[in-house]
């Protein structure tokens, strides 16, 4: 009789212990799944802006180079010299048609200090003992529009221009955005000379040379630029980004 009793006993503890087991396995998933989703919740970030419309100003040099990697090593040990005179690197590019023809853009943080830079003996005794060839081609850009988002193609088209009027020019540009978009052209940067604003600069990221080429040498492309203002014929330059610092 005492052995039964000892028995159920035993089996009453052990069906406690089960049930009390079942409910803490219960409330840690809950807690677990709880957990996951507030972490969920937590790491949800906003789309980052890639667009930059706040202006800067950018030394913009194309020059030829008899050795790229001899001027690229000379370029990059000018770093302080750079610096000094308030001018950071930016971006070098190397022309589709001759690789030794460059485009080298750096920011400006003071531009009457970077225009003083631009003409200065150090520039050209640095830009000899590293092998740049020929005449230099300077010049200064304020940007109006940046976009920094990184994309599959290195490719890019700098078109240069003379427009009657900037303000209307940028209108009937942005206004055929879509258009270039169509073409395989992706606007990367504009601006305009500081000192004549009617002078302007555009880059754009090339992803199908067919498309663009046949875009730009179509005659809407012509009227658009008529209609926006362009005066003369537009300088192309294309090249592909070597370094991007």
């Amino acid at each position: 009789m005492n052995q039964l009793k000892l028995y159920g006993r035993l089996l009453c503890a052990a069906t406690v212990f089960f049930v009390l087991s079942c409910n803490n396995s219960e409330d840690k998933t809950t807690t677990t799944e709880s957990s996951t989703a507030d972490t969920t919740v937590a790491t949800t970030h906003a789309p980052v802006n890639t667009i930059i419309t706040t202006p800067e100003n950018i030394m913009a040099v194309r020059n030829k180079v008899a050795d790229y990697d001899k001027w690229l090593a000379g370029f990059e040990g000018h770093d302080s010299l750079k610096l000094a005179n308030g001018l950071h690197n930016y971006v070098v590019g190397r022309s589709v048609e001759d690789p030794n023809m460059l485009l080298v853009a750096t920011k400006a943080d003071d531009l009457a200090k970077a225009k003083e830079f631009g003409k200065s003996p150090q520039l050209k005794q640095a830009m000899q003992r590293d092998g740049v060839t020929g005449q230099p081609i300077v010049a200064f850009v304020t940007t109006v529009y940046q976009d920094t988002s990184t994309i599959a193609t290195d490719l890019r088209a700098m078109t240069m221009i003379t427009v009657k009027d900037w303000e209307a020019w940028k209108t009937a540009f942005e206004t055929h955005r879509q258009d270039r978009l169509d073409a395989g052209l992706t606007d990367r940067m504009y601006g305009y000379d500081p000192d004549n604003h009617n002078k302007v600069t555009i880059v754009v990221a090339v992803s199908d040379t067919t498309r663009g080429n046949a875009f730009w040498n179509s005659a809407k492309l012509k009227e658009d630029m008529a209609k926006g203002g362009v005066i003369g014929k537009p300088e192309r330059f294309m090249f592909r980004i070597a370094k991007k610092y």
